[in-house]
């Protein structure tokens, strides 16, 4: 931006600030001479109004690409998912068929990762087209070119009266470089202790410009490729968890089982004994006993055969050009383009073919009973376990135009009008079971129907071959009904946006008043588009989610900075957004005042109250009616045949592992999601050696979109019935509509839907500490760390509801109450030694979150606290060579705290969205700076 700069003396308490947050040249610049200086004024995120004071009336944690490297993250994911502002947990690479297993996301405080407005230069990212948990727009941060970042920035607490819409829980502003000296070019390998995920990164950055110096482009790449890491590649996930609750057994899966729907239990009637299908899942399939039910052929190893840990191929190219068309006004522009390609494997539980997707059960005459057969796809059946990966491909771009410049030579107006563009495609590529592979079964295994059957007057009777049913097939086999789906999904957003800001709009007495005033207009859009066969029936056990929508946005934005005096300076702003969608109009203004008071140099006093919103995403409003099949547990049902919610293992099959038939829908008329919000701390600084900061931050947010998680719905759904949640009440009433069951008892559809009833209040605390010590001839000592607490966090679903203690209460949220990191960095001549820990709080072990009971519920309890640390080596070989040697999770550590609260089913016997189980990883890096100027 072509902005005359205007130098003012910083204070103490600024200079400790720009050292301490990483802002290398100026640290530097410290070790020598720690006076203050004259340093241009800088946009940090939170203002329009470029400014010299680092720390402002909000807190704004600054991560550089010296942190990041430093501290071995590998992506931008992991910068954000360590910060200590992310205590909740969220779906991952981990999490088996989640609708979005190819992206990364967070959650800022325990709130929804849909509340977090991301930036890529101030201005906003595209949006992911697939949807977070099937239901809600939500951004990936995993194609971002790490190598690329100059730094991110995190604002936390609600700023959409700067930012608009989804600045809720907080603003990420990841501002990527501008320029380099000369070229350099980075190269990084690495792998994991354990096994898998071998990795690699080559970046290459260089600047150039014509020779009068008024063209200046900053060109980047980045390519990366990793491989997966399989569970089988995991003691913990490698097999049915042998350390169960109340010492239970492991239990094997139902590889091929038999159901008596009439007499309970399993029905074994293989003449081999297993013989046939002893080579399934490696050779590890035998003859297994389940207590009290009987007889099956199963293996112990099968959760091994899904992915921990996604495979990526990535790339992404940068631009960033300016050209000044004056002395007064410069033509800018930023590109930035992502490939993506990443596959992974949902495991051998969710492929499988059985008789009740179609018939129900089916009468065999000679047994005179109904029975069901199961049978699971082994990588025999498919030729190799990695045939049935699925894949994401995905494309995303961002391209700016622009002008920015000064209105004239006497003017203090600057002015900034670009235009942006942004889209996210996504292409997901799955392997699906056809419905005819009733036929195929029908054919090889069940025989020609024989009427109905004489008990109910409704089931087929067959008389199956049961030595045909135990048999491994052959690939040919195996794809004969088997197909390959793809699903497009894209988002777009245009905009056009011009900014003017004035930095001197008159004098006051603490100085120069600032202001800015910005009007954007645009459109933006999203269509999910599922391959034909999933809506149409042809695709067997599986279907998807629909919907598209599009709509033209506007807003005006106003910011004003008061000096009032030297000790006090006012902030406030006031956006409004509207938003017009098939004819109708969602409109919402939002305001924040902030207070920044220094008694003396080296104390900051600040606070903020205002107000956020989410608009009703195009997803919410547009996605259409559409049918999915999935697992749950029917809770019901297995407690009245005496199963409570912790021993769903033992119960019988159709209930432990229920497939279901459900409904989903947007809703047209849904309303804003609301929030106050405000916040008030400290910011100590004694020296330009060290500072200190404290802040309290506290939402109350109104008119939410309810969900329900459809494991948390059937919970919700038996406890009402049972008895234990009040029948009466506004989840009991939503659960029981949702829920429909036939007159037996038996699950015929769950319906979800959208609309404004739920609400939540949140406190919580963050704390920062910076220090550095110059050691003479011993070099020098950095120490930071950051630290923050929920205090409150309340929850009511609907308005019948009680309110909900998160914080306390298991059954409705795992979240940690508090989360820390802390680093210390050791530099001396060409050295520089970093060891990084990162802390998380104690948590519910897995038996509390199963009974609305929670910690008095049998064998509930919590789980101690997690820490990871991370080192890293750095040696400047010369001055244009760097390597580094890095070691993440450097004592290993596994999540390995809470299987004996899990059941012998359990394949995973750990929170995924709180935990990884990649273990230790190692990584060389070289970097090597070349054609310097």
């Amino acid at each position: 931006m072509v902005v005359r700069q205007r130098h003012i003396l910083r204070r103490p308490l600024t200079l400790a600030l720009a050292a301490a947050l990483a802002l290398p040249a100026v640290a530097a610049a410290q070790q020598s001479d720690e006076k203050a200086k004259d340093l241009d004024k800088v946009v940090v995120t939170g203002s329009l109004i470029p400014q010299t004071q680092v720390e402002t009336f909000v807190p704004v944690t600054i991560i550089s690409a010296e942190d990041i490297q430093a501290r071995g993250f590998n992506n931008v994911a992991e910068v954000l998912q360590k910060s200590s502002f992310a205590t909740g947990g969220v779906q991952n690479n981990q999490s088996s068929a989640s609708f979005t297993q190819g992206a990364e996301t967070l959650s800022l405080f325990g709130l929804s990762a849909s509340y977090v407005k991301y930036l890529i230069d101030g201005r906003p990212m595209a949006n992911y087209p697939a949807l977070y948990n099937g239901s809600d727009v939500f951004n990936n941060i995993s194609g971002i070119p790490v190598e690329l970042v100059e730094r991110i920035e995190i604002l936390p607490g609600g700023q959409s009266s700067l930012y608009g819409s989804d600045a809720i829980a907080g603003v990420v502003n990841i501002i990527l470089k501008k320029n380099v000296d000369g070229s350099v070019l980075s190269a990084r390998i690495g792998a994991f202790d354990q096994g898998g995920g071998k990795n690699g990164r080559l970046s290459f950055a260089t600047s150039l410009s014509n020779a009068d110096g008024r063209w200046n482009t900053l060109l980047g790449v980045q390519a990366e490729k990793a491989d997966p890491v399989w569970a089988h590649q995991r003691d913990l996930t490698a097999q049915f968890n042998p350390d169960a609750y109340n010492g239970a057994p492991a239990l094997a899966s139902r590889d091929w089982a038999i159901f008596d729907e009439l007499n309970g239990g399993y029905l074994f009637l293989d003449p081999a004994n297993c013989a046939n299908v002893t080579g399934g899942f490696d050779g590890t399939v035998g003859k297994r006993t389940r207590a009290g039910s009987g007889d099956y052929c199963g293996s112990f190893q099968t959760p091994g055969y899904r992915t921990l840990k996604n495979e990526k191929e990535g790339a992404q190219v940068y631009a960033h050009s300016t050209f000044e068309l004056t002395d007064l006004a410069q033509a800018y522009a930023d590109v930035l383009v992502s490939h993506e390609r990443v596959k992974y494997n949902i495991g051998s539980g969710y492929q499988w073919w059985g008789t009740s997707v179609k018939w129900g059960a089916f009468y065999d005459p000679n047994l005179d009973t109904l029975v069901n057969l199961q049978r699971a796809f082994t990588p025999e059946d498919m030729g190799g376990w990695e045939n049935g990966m699925s894949e994401n491909r995905s494309t995303s771009y961002a391209v700016t135009l622009g002008v920015n410049g000064t209105l004239g030579e006497d003017s203090n107006w600057d002015y900034d009008v670009g235009l942006t563009r942004t889209q996210y495609k996504l292409t997901e590529t799955d392997l699906n079971r056809l419905s005819s592979i009733d036929d195929y079964f029908q054919q090889k295994v069940l025989g020609e129907q024989q009427g109905w059957d004489p008990i109910f007057d409704a089931y087929p009777v067959f008389t199956p071959d049961y030595a045909a049913f135990y048999k491994l097939m052959s690939p040919a086999d195996f794809y004969s009904f088997m197909t390959t789906t793809k699903s497009h999904s894209r988002t777009y957003d245009n905009m056009l946006r011009a900014q003017f800001t004035n930095g001197a709009l008159f004098s006051l007495p603490g100085g120069d008043a600032g202001a800015a005033i910005a009007v954007e207009a645009g459109t933006q859009g999203w269509a999910y588009t599922p391959d034909a066969l999933l809506l149409n029936g042809d695709i067997w056990g599986t279907k998807a989610v629909s919907g598209k929508g599009q709509r033209s946005r506007y807003a005006v934005t106003g910011e004003l900075r008061l000096p009032v005096w030297e000790q006090l300076t006012v902030s406030a702003s006031a956006r409004y957004d509207g938003f017009r969608a098939a004819g109708r109009t969602v409109d919402k203004p939002t305001y924040s005042i902030g207070l920044e008071y220094r008694p003396f140099e080296s104390l900051l006093l600040r606070g903020k109250y205002g107000t956020a919103f989410k608009a009703p995403t195009l997803a919410d409003q547009f996605q259409g009616v559409s049918g999915f099949y999935g697992y749950s547990v029917d809770y019901y049902n297995c407690a009245l045949l005496g199963f409570d919610a912790g021993e769903v293992a033992d119960c019988p099959q159709q209930y432990a592992d229920l497939q279901y038939e459900g409904e989903q829908s947007g809703n047209p008329d849904l309303k804003p999601i609301n929030a106050t919000v405000w916040s008030y701390g400290v910011v100590w600084a004694p020296t330009a050696k060290f500072s200190l900061s404290a802040d309290y931050h506290h939402w109350d947010i109104r008119n939410e979109v309810a969900l329900q998680n459809v494991d948390q719905l059937m919970r919700d759904e038996a406890n009402c019935r049972l008895g234990t949640l009040d029948i009466n009440s506004g989840t009991c009433q939503a659960a029981l509509a949702q829920v429909t069951r036939a007159a037996n008892g038996d699950v015929q559809k769950i319906f979800l839907s959208k609309v404004n009833v739920a609400q939540e209040t949140l406190d919580a605390v963050t704390v920062d500490a910076n220090y550095r010590q110059d050691l003479g001839a011993w070099g020098a000592l950095t120490l930071a760390g950051s630290w923050t607490r929920n205090l409150k966090h309340e929850i009511q679903t609907y308005p019948t509801d009680p309110v909900v203690d998160a914080l306390t209460d298991p059954y409705w949220s795992t979240d940690a109450k508090y989360k820390a990191n802390a680093s210390a960095s050791w530099n001396k001549d060409r050295w520089t030694t970093t060891v990084y820990a990162n802390y998380l709080g104690p948590t519910p072990n897995y038996r509390a979150t199963l009974d609305p009971a929670g910690y008095a519920f049998a064998g509930a309890g919590r789980l101690g606290s997690y820490t990871t640390v991370n080192a890293s080596v750095n040696f400047d070989a010369t001055d244009a060579l760097k390597l580094s040697f890095l070691v993440n999770n450097l004592g290993n550590r596994i999540p390995d705290m809470d299987v004996r609260s899990y059941p012998g089913t359990s394949g995973a016997p750990y929170n995924s969205s709180n935990f990884d189980i990649l273990g230790r990883a190692y990584y060389l890096e070289a970097r090597w700076s070349f054609g310097k100027k």
